[in-house]
């Protein structure tokens, strides 16, 4: 709080007195910078709460009070506000990060704080596989003291090949650990060899029970993948070939939301390939109230524009060197 200094003006608007504004003055400093509470300030003052009210809210209106937010280094909540007024997102989480190392640790750390402080009970959770930010910010999740979420579903294919499937099957259970959920592996691979291959899976008792589940989620949890696949994507046998990239890239596409590609205005890029994903589709994820994204680095920024553009996510938890050229190359 600031107390304004040349006000007499102001205050003379209102019709105050002199010894009205010196009581005003008295009062806000009594409440503001002694701590005082109003019961206190009336007591000592032998006027009545309500007066002590009134001139607390006249303080504010005539300028002798003034609310000023001193934030602090590494808080970014103007490039926040840029991010959500420019894309039409919900919200934009913004962190400080350095190399790529550093880029995960805070990543994961952002995502975890942004999830114990709005998981609160009642949410069905999809998460997507093969995301290395993802598994970032499981594992810097804190145990609740207490089940805030129902079930953990998984979005995409999560078997792969077994040296680092291990990923995948972590990402789930941790955050099923933390959040005191049950969870919902999906036992198929994020990405077959054939459309006739995954139309027989789909069909599969035990893949229908987990697909069934997707129209009632309430928050997905996904990474963004830039075209180029990650090391840990590549190394899970779920990577798409080459020439595959080479189809996207000439089709214009930029990045993926699990396994689902889209050009730089978040429109779908509809290819062979989705009819060879084991994953949640674009139109039952977009229903999903909370789409909640990690992801950062230069590299993808393309991507993670499309899919603000796109509406595949509207929660942004990014680095603050990749929220500049997001605003900047809007």
């Amino acid at each position: 709080m600031a107390f304004g200094g040349a006000v007499g003006a102001s205050t003379r608007r209102f019709g105050q007195s002199d010894e009205q504004v010196r009581l005003m003055a008295k009062v806000a400093r009594m409440y503001h910078e002694r701590g005082m509470r109003q019961a206190e300030i009336a007591a000592e003052l032998h006027v009545s709460q309500p007066r002590v009210s009134r001139l607390l809210k006249r303080a504010v209106e005539t300028g002798v009070v003034r609310t000023t937010v001193n934030v602090p280094q590494g808080v970014h909540t103007d490039l926040e506000d840029e991010l959500e007024a420019i894309y039409g997102i919900s919200e934009a989480v913004v962190v400080d990060a350095g190399d790529d190392a550093d880029l995960l640790r805070a990543l994961g750390g952002a995502a975890a704080v942004y999830l114990e402080t709005t998981l609160i009970g009642g949410d069905d959770v999809g998460i997507s596989s093969w995301s290395a930010s993802l598994i970032a910010a499981v594992d810097a999740l804190r145990p609740s003291s207490t089940p805030v979420v129902s079930d953990v579903v998984q979005l995409v294919g999560g078997v792969g090949e077994p040296r680092v499937q291990l990923d995948a099957t972590r990402l789930l259970t941790s955050l099923a650990h933390a959040t005191g959920a049950a969870p919902i592996f999906l036992p198929a691979p994020g990405l077959l060899g054939s459309p006739l291959a995954r139309e027989s899976l789909m069909a599969d008792p035990a893949v229908l029970q987990v697909t069934s589940r997707w129209p009632n989620l309430t928050v997905a949890l996904v990474g963004i993948g830039a075209l180029e696949p990650s090391p840990l994507l590549r190394e899970s046998g779920n990577s798409i070939a080459e020439a595959d990239q080479e189809a996207l890239r000439a089709a214009g596409a930029v990045g993926d939301v699990c396994f689902r590609f889209f050009d730089e205005d978040g429109q779908l890029v509809a290819t062979e390939l989705d009819e060879r994903v084991i994953g949640i589709t674009p139109d039952v994820l977009r229903t999903i109230p909370r789409r909640i994204a990690v992801a950062g680095g230069l590299r993808k920024v393309a991507a993670i524009r499309g899919a603000m553009r796109g509406r595949w996510v509207n929660v942004l938890i990014t680095d603050s060197e990749t929220a500049r050229a997001l605003v900047a190359s809007a």
